[in-house]
């Protein structure tokens, strides 16, 4: 069965806008540096598997969208550039240090799902996403997916929007 995820990314850096932009809506999520987000990339995510795409450090920080990882992980490229932001110089291309795998976008919502509704849910009181919030990698369980998509969709039905 696929797992659920949320990977995080600052829309200044890359946002959904700039997925959407990409030839069929596929790019590479590279550029994690946080060992256990790389764990959870480079052992756990699979093909297949849903992702909340989360945005952060901006003015309204909340989920912008859905995408599927359609790659298994591989080494980051990234890491054995010179001229990348996200070089390592004890990455060896025998030897990676760092994982990316590939997504594509399957919906963009209407508007960003606030994350302060989200941490005022008491059933989303557990999500990793407040517990451990630099994380850019994390899991999310089944219930907690299916919650955001049922406040996803009360948002967009409300009334006024």
């Amino acid at each position: 069965m696929a797992r659920r995820w949320l990977f995080k990314s600052e829309p200044s850096e890359y946002g959904i806008d700039q997925l959407a932009a990409e030839p069929d809506g596929r790019a590479r999520w590279d550029g994690i540096r946080n060992h256990q987000a790389r764990n959870y990339l480079r052992d756990e995510v699979a093909a297949g598997d849903l992702v909340f795409f989360y945005h952060s450090s901006c003015r309204v920080p909340g989920v912008a969208g859905i995408c599927r990882v359609v790659s298994s992980p591989y080494p980051d490229p990234s890491q054995f550039d010179p001229d990348s932001p996200f070089f390592d110089p004890r990455a060896r291309p025998d030897s990676p240090r760092w994982y990316a795998v590939d997504i594509a976008l399957e919906e963009r919502f209407p508007e960003i799902l606030p994350a302060a509704l989200l941490r005022a849910d008491p059933q989303l009181a557990e999500m990793v996403l407040f517990r451990q919030p630099r994380l850019s990698v994390q899991p999310v369980s089944e219930a907690q997916w299916r919650r955001i998509l049922d406040l996803e969709r009360a948002q967009r039905h409300s009334p006024g929007r």
